[in-house]
């Protein structure tokens, strides 16, 4: 057995992929012998519960065993998801876990602790080169990329190797590179939890000193959970008391639109479990002129009902990329949503997002120098790329016989363990995110 060179890391908003290159020019995903059955795929979640028999009192699992552990003692724990989507976040400073803050390169290194636990052998001693994909742009308002470096440096350090870090759809471009067989000038469309990145890569010939030549690049913090939240904003939320009003000092205001935003949002969900925001819905409640409604809100953050909620939307998304109409079903604390929904009514609640998304592939080739007609092959990664709306984008500006996909979930891992067995990475890497915000 040749031993590993690299290990590709893409931590992702939703899930998570390793994957371990050898010198031969060869890269395997990690399995993971998970609840369900032994998997490639590592859900980016964490469970907390309380637990006196061990030391610090908090006992704590990641992916697939913290949703196992959430499910079957929901009153008894704190689940956290989507947690990356802060990482470029000023407004996030910790998470409130049983009284105990913990920042977010706390909850990163508890998190790979985990992650490396459940592989086993497999990440027991990690090869000299570490290669972590990053979004081209980070997901969240006015997003802080040097802050959210600072972070995952942090996060990071636990695993005690030199990290190197690289665009995500470089992984997968240098992934998709391994199926092309003469030149050509592509396209990588990663579509993740939080952000949509694109990359111009030229290919060159197989054997090429340098294969791969990035071009240019562009992304923008759309992508799967805001269709997700889409979805809430249609169905769920109106149920919650958004649209409505309360009483203040004898006038009718509107509810503030940032108890929506945060109920609405996989990562922020979770942490409205707190003292301060329970009182401010209850205060809410009283003056409202639906306090149904808003004891509803209250009924969801305080049953943790967030992962049933969002099983529900992630259903009915799936469902749509395959059908024409689907059946939207949620029961729980008081709250229960039935609804048939269309494709194209789906369609429409994303339009505003695809249309920026569309921007900013353009913006990626500007960045390139390339225009449309250079681009021999669009490679579509990612779980959002089985969206129809969102493959038809790419197909209207590209044609479809241009359009490749595969391997959704995996190929950024998979292409940054090749990476890392590049003798000089340094052409893939991004050396600073204060660089980076310059160029």
């Amino acid at each position: 057995m040749v031993s590993p060179h690299s290990v590709g890391i893409d931590f992702g908003t939703t899930n998570s992929v390793v994957a371990l290159g050898n010198s031969c020019g060869e890269a395997a995903m990690v399995d993971f012998a998970a609840p369900d059955g032994s998997a490639s795929i590592f859900r980016s979640a964490l469970c907390f519960w309380e637990d006196h028999a061990i030391p610090g009192g908090i006992a704590r699992e990641a992916g697939p065993w913290a949703i196992a552990e959430f499910l079957e003692y929901p009153q008894g724990s704190r689940f956290l998801q989507s947690f990356k989507s802060v990482a470029a976040s000023r407004a996030f400073e910790h998470a409130t876990i049983f009284e105990k803050r913990l920042r977010f390169e706390e909850l990163g290194a508890i998190f790979l602790e985990r992650l490396r636990a459940h592989a086993g052998d497999a990440l027991k001693t990690l090869p000299p080169r570490v290669i972590v994909g990053r979004p081209v742009r980070y997901a969240g308002q006015r997003p802080d990329s040097i802050l959210a470096r600072q972070r995952y440096d942090l996060m990071f350090a636990s695993l005690q190797r030199e990290v190197h870090y690289v665009y995500e759809p470089l992984g997968a471009a240098f992934s998709f590179a391994a199926r092309l067989n003469q030149p050509a000038t592509i396209l990588v469309a990663d579509f993740g939890g939080g952000t949509s990145d694109f990359s111009v890569v030229r290919i060159g010939e197989p054997g090429a000193a340098q294969r791969c030549t990035p071009l240019g690049s562009a992304g923008i913090g759309i992508a799967g959970d805001r269709f997700d939240y889409r979805i809430m904003d249609k169905l769920v939320l109106p149920m919650l008391g958004k649209g409505g009003a309360y009483t203040s000092m004898g006038k009718q205001l509107e509810i503030p639109a940032g108890h929506f935003a945060d109920f609405g949002d996989w990562s922020r969900l979770a942490l409205m479990h707190n003292r301060r925001t329970l009182a401010e819905l209850q205060k809410l409640q009283r003056a409202a002129n639906d306090p149904t409604a808003i004891g509803r809100m209250i009924a969801v953050v305080e049953n943790e009902l967030g992962y049933p909620l969002y099983d529900a939307v992630a259903r009915l998304k799936r469902a749509l990329s395959t059908e024409d109409q689907a059946h939207f079903h949620f029961d729980g604390a008081g709250v229960k949503v039935e609804a048939d929904v269309t494709r194209a009514a789906f369609e429409q609640w994303i339009a505003p997002d695809l249309a920026r998304i569309g921007a900013t592939v353009d913006m990626a080739l500007t960045d390139a120098g390339v225009g449309v007609d250079a681009i021999d092959h669009v490679f579509l990664t990612g779980g959002s790329s089985l969206i129809p709306a969102v493959r038809r984008l790419f197909e209207e500006r590209f044609a479809a016989d241009r359009i490749a996909s595969g391997d959704e979930l995996t190929s950024i891992a998979h292409g940054l363990a090749l990476i890392g067995q590049q003798e000089d990475i340094s052409q893939w890497t991004v050396a600073s995110d204060a660089d980076a915000e310059q160029a």
